[in-house]
């Protein structure tokens, strides 16, 4: 027997913002780039450098762009907003790292 519920929110406040699905994936990997977007903790970058090493190891046409995120707040509050935007435009899939 399947059930289905209802969860609402207790504190009544609605999301003004549509859900959308996630982003299609790229089929291929190859000549594509990846973009890295490294968290304000410490080692958000050492995680990355390693993802970079393994994906160039099994895609070697990939090419890799780096952002430094040194904010503790969500990329929509953040002050540089427009700066993540444009970076976004110029990759085709990103790997994100936030770690102690």
């Amino acid at each position: 027997m399947n059930s289905q519920y209802e969860v609402l929110n207790p504190w009544a406040d609605a999301d003004p913002i549509p859900l959308r699905g996630i982003c299609p994936r790229p089929e291929d990997l190859a000549g594509k780039t990846i973009g890295l977007f490294a968290g304000y903790k410490m080692a958000s970058k050492p995680i990355l450098a390693q993802v970079e090493k393994g994906l160039k190891e099994r895609y070697p046409t990939l090419a890799f762009s780096l952002f430094l995120s040194n904010e503790h707040i969500d990329v929509t509050e953040s002050k540089n907003r427009t700066e993540i935007g444009n970076w976004l435009n110029g990759v085709d899939a990103v790997v994100c790292a936030v770690g102690d």
